[in-house]
């Protein structure tokens, strides 16, 4: 197998978190583990006993001190260290003390790094950043946008693109043209959080509703957001319209994107949106914000439609060229299929053994062999 005799530790986010850092870094261990690589999961979430889940000065430590002990034990044992590392606290409690641990143990340690407010948290932060990164083996990350931050700061990471699941997540072939455009579905799959903007989404929906008033929106996330976004949708008079899913497993976010005819994504700072690359993938017309690294992944009118951030107009007026052209829609389609098509974990394996191999070198595997099948 591709991996026999490797092993690892993925050091990451677990659901039920419903952030798309958690399930991929589930996926890839399970797909690391089908190509003979012995992985030990360390998750930086853990579950908080329930009589500190109000204590929220504590909580913190009550994952830490655990966290920490695991890493020194685990770190001591594998051939190498997988980071799935993020931006703000969750860089300086979890990803850095990783890093440093993995250092210490003599274990060479791969930061693959995801943050899609980079830009922002190195500016503030690149003094207590630098010295950790520099620990490491290599960084990775999933977008041409983080690789040209990393670049600002004097890093050379490597692009190793985020993975989608085709068995799972592919179209409907039962939507008639007449029902789509007459009773849009509309879906914005985000937690529901001020960084995501979800209040311009419904305020665009408001504009569309009123132009084809069979459409409906269903929003998918749990957040502290909720209780004003559902004022402001009683406000606008969409009760009977908009649909709240809560936290969604994501077992059940395929059937979701199928059940949808146009995917809004009303973000204001992001990276690489697995959310986008999973409604194209399931073949449905993407409106995104043009925030953060989303231009380096879709083409504006070519595989998405790209609006400015804030603007609940514009983003309207997108969904409606769509629904008054089916045709546009069927392009759009069809060339975000062929964009994912570069995803699948055929294509994404191919370039992180390339990683694991180049950083676990003999003296660090306890195989002492270079990994198996690393470019087939």
């Amino acid at each position: 197998m591709a991996g026999s005799g490797l092993s690892m530790a993925l050091v990451g986010p677990l659901p039920p978190s419903s952030g798309g850092m958690a399930n991929q870094t589930l996926q890839l261990a399970k797909l690391l583990r089908n190509d003979g690589i012995a992985v030990e999961l360390i998750q930086v979430n853990r579950p908080y006993p329930r009589w500190v889940a109000e204590l929220r000065g504590l909580r913190a430590l009550f994952r830490l001190f655990p966290y920490l002990r695991q890493l020194w034990q685990v770190c001591g044992k594998v051939d190498l260290v997988h980071i799935m590392a993020n931006s703000g606290w969750s860089w300086h409690l979890f990803a850095a003390p990783a890093i440093w641990i993995a250092y210490l143990r003599g274990t060479p340690v791969i930061v693959n790094y995801r943050g899609g407010e980079a830009a922002s948290f190195f500016e503030k932060s690149i003094f207590w950043v630098k010295p950790s990164l520099n620990k490491a083996s290599a960084i990775i990350v999933p977008s041409g946008f983080l690789e040209e931050i990393f670049k600002r700061h004097g890093f050379t990471p490597q692009i190793v693109p985020n993975i989608i699941d085709f068995s799972r997540f592919f179209a409907s072939d039962t939507k008639a043209v007449a029902a789509w455009v007459s009773t849009p579905h509309l879906l914005v799959a985000r937690n529901l959080e001020l960084i995501y903007d979800n209040a311009t989404a419904v305020e665009a929906f408001k504009i569309v509703h009123d132009a084809v008033p069979m459409a409906r929106l269903t929003i998918a996330g749990s957040g502290p957001q909720l209780q004003p976004l559902q004022a402001q949708i009683r406000r606008l008079g969409l009760e009977q319209a908009v649909t709240f899913t809560g936290r969604m497993d994501n077992h059940d976010m395929p059937q979701l994107y199928r059940s949808a005819d146009i995917m809004l994504n009303p973000t204001t700072a992001d990276n690489m949106p697995i959310s986008i690359l999973e409604a194209l993938a399931s073949e449905i017309p993407v409106v995104t914000t043009n925030a953060g690294g989303i231009p380096f992944l879709v083409r504006h009118e070519k595989t998405a439609l790209l609006v400015a951030v804030n603007d609940p107009v514009a983003m309207a007026e997108a969904v409606l060229s769509l629904l008054r052209n089916p045709a546009k829609a069927e392009q759009l389609r069809k060339a975000g299929l062929e964009l994912v098509s570069q995803y699948t974990w055929s294509e994404v394996r191919k370039r992180l053994l390339k990683v694991y191999a180049e950083v676990a070198t003999p003296n660090n595997t306890g195989s002492g062999q270079p990994l198996a099948g690393e470019l087939d």
